[in-house]
């Protein structure tokens, strides 16, 4: 297979990833881009809700079976012996869109963690069905949405400036935080250690998210866990940056790939050892 043009971090993930979820990555990591590129600069913004209403549709075409787009239609095929069930929520890519797009902000955390639940949806939770097809969704959603937060935590200053604030508007609120001092670090005291305490709890939810995997279908999922730990080691760096902002979000550091074929090198190591006893 031919290596998909992927941001970094998510190049890693497939290069480690089991050979049936290769294409599943690349295809579902595809939709994602296209489905985000109603987002980019210049786009008449009638033109982005025209272009987001159809894939709205397509992703509702898929989910009953009948996809028309090349990558909805490559998806159908990848998913083909579970049928469209695990691809029932992959509008969550155009709902996450659309938000992002009218740049609303988030009131409180629920409606920050359904942001994160529904990107999870339709990116971790297929690919978790594929190793997990039977009681996979727990695990996905915890995972799926540690996972996000802290992708939008790495890029945290770079969104505020494009107008999309991604910390709750009342947490802010209790810390005396002004919402408009997220895109101008260095932060104040009391946002560096409200981002401090939620880069930690995300690191510890995600691990355990990790935990909860079962170790038979760990070697399946290996290039999601190889996803995560880079993600968890970027928000690692981005804690000890504080109170200045991280590096962008897909910037390799310079020991990720190592960093990825440890991880990698640790989940088949714990099957083998499994299988042996």
């Amino acid at each position: 297979m031919r290596r998909p043009d992927l941001a970094p971090t998510r190049s890693l993930a497939w290069l480690y990833s089991s050979t049936v979820q290769r294409p599943a990555f690349a295809t579902l990591s595809a939709l994602e881009h296209e489905i985000g590129a109603s987002l980019r600069a210049g786009l008449d913004h009638q033109v982005a809700h025209t272009r987001l209403a159809w894939w709205r549709e397509e992703c509702a075409r898929t989910a009953r079976g009948s996809p028309t787009h090349p990558l909805t239609r490559e998806l159908a095929t990848i998913f083909a012996p579970q049928g469209p069930a695990p691809l029932a929520d992959l509008a969550g890519f155009v709902d996450t869109a659309v938000w992002d797009l009218s740049c609303a902000t988030f009131d409180t955390r629920r409606e920050l963690t359904g942001y994160c639940e529904r990107w999870s949806a339709a990116m971790i939770a297929p690919l978790v069905s594929l190793a997990l097809p039977a009681a996979g969704a727990a695990q996905a959603r915890l995972l799926g949405v540690s996972l996000r937060e802290i992708e939008l935590l790495l890029a945290l200053a770079a969104d505020a400036r494009s107008g999309r604030l991604r910390i709750p508007l009342d947490e802010l609120a209790r810390a005396h935080v002004a919402p408009e001092s997220l895109a101008r670090p260095p932060w104040p005291a009391p946002l560096a250690e409200l981002l401090r305490h939620r880069h930690r709890e995300l690191r510890t939810a995600l691990g355990a998210a990790l935990e909860t995997l079962p170790p038979a279908a760990r070697p399946a999922l290996r290039g999601v866990i190889v996803w995560a730990t880079i993600a968890c080691e970027a928000s690692v760096r981005a804690e000890k940056r504080l109170p200045q902002e991280s590096t962008a979000r897909d910037q390799q550091a310079p020991l990720d790939g190592w960093r990825a074929w440890r991880a990698a090198r640790r989940v088949d190591t714990q099957h083998a050892l499994a299988r042996n006893t």
